[in-house]
């Protein structure tokens, strides 16, 4: 028949990008916060990292996001929030139990929601209704440990990586059976094809010599599934204060040692070198979306030409001790 039609006939092509996963580690330790609030408060980072998750989306409708808390002793999803709790809505709009929401059930005023895309509304709903929650069933004696559990945290993101990928292959009708080969030379640029999944840290506190060995299984994995892991490690000691802040009155708090090693970032350096990330210190936390949206938006190919220059300082790959927890230079192994 097509010989008889004297039209053009075009075979319909699908060149949509690959949808992308960003996976956001948030730093929630109160003690540290605490130390930063003179210079970045924890409502202002949790607006800058809001305008930066909202630019992700924005780039991409297929875009998901994932955000967990990495607590003293705990990891816990502040979005997309756990099946215990009341469902909450998906990046899309509509809620993960298959139910709609009232747009004024969050307490915002009419005339504030309906200037607000409603899908970031949802997302900043859940992430601030969750991370109340959260601090608020912190026990105060879980403040004196000086670290969180970041490798409780790095688990929780595969894990989500894991079921969305599963959940992308099911719904795909053709998919490829070639896998996915990581090269050690160039950085990957795919999971398996169907889901472009990366991790960014926001970082505050240090010392995870404690952690060091399911800290590494879980950098092998990402390693071998293609994720990167990017790190934005905050320093909560600031720079010289201007003017204004020199006559201001100085808070003093008894907080524990919470950034006695928080410039110990051996560990994260490693992460990010292992899986092809970007290790960035902030020495101006009050610059954080700039940070954000400059070296952390792009994707994993254009990201390292933005950033460059960043990370030549080397890359420390010490390794801690298994009795004493200690980062040391030259150990000893049984054969």
């Amino acid at each position: 028949m097509d010989n008889l039609d004297g039209s053009d006939h075009y075979s319909k092509t699908t060149d949509e990008p690959t949808p992308s996963l960003l996976t956001i580690i948030l730093d929630t330790h109160p003690a540290a916060w605490v130390l930063l609030s003179p210079t970045l408060p924890l409502s202002t980072a949790l607006a800058h990292i809001l305008v930066f998750i909202n630019a992700h989306l924005a780039c991409n409708n297929s875009n998901e996001v994932c955000i967990i808390a990495a607590h003293p002793h705990r990891a816990e999803f502040l979005y997309p929030s756990p099946p215990n709790t009341t469902p909450e809505p998906s990046t899309n709009g509509h809620e993960q139990g298959g139910a709609e929401t009232s747009d004024n059930d969050d307490g915002v005023e009419g005339q504030d929601s309906a200037n607000t895309y409603r899908p970031f509304r949802l997302i900043q709903r859940t992430l601030l209704h969750s991370l109340n929650n959260l601090l608020a069933t912190t026990p105060p004696s879980s403040l004196q440990t000086p670290t969180v559990s970041l490798s409780g945290a790095l688990t929780l993101a595969l894990t989500y990586t894991n079921r969305l990928l599963t959940s992308l292959s099911a719904t795909k009708t053709s998919t490829s059976s070639t896998s996915t080969t990581i090269d050690n030379n160039n950085p990957p640029s795919s999971t398996t094809g169907i889901l472009n999944a990366r991790i960014l840290l926001v970082s505050l506190t240090g010392n995870l010599s404690a952690q060091y060995i399911p800290l590494t299984n879980a950098i092998f994995a990402c390693s071998r599934l293609g994720i990167a892991i990017s790190v934005a490690k905050i320093s909560t000691s600031s720079p010289s204060p201007t003017k204004e802040e020199a006559h201001q009155p100085t808070t003093t708090t008894t907080a524990p040692q919470a950034n006695a090693n928080a410039e110990d970032a051996t560990f994260l350096q490693q992460a990010s070198d292992s899986t092809h990330g970007i290790y960035l210190p902030i020495h101006y936390p009050r610059g954080l979306l700039q940070y954000l949206m400059m070296a952390f938006l792009p994707d994993q190919a254009t990201s390292p030409h933005l950033s460059a220059g960043i990370g030549e300082q080397g890359v420390d790959f010490r390794a801690a001790c298994f009795c004493h927890r200690r980062v040391v230079d030259l150990g000893f192994v049984c054969s």
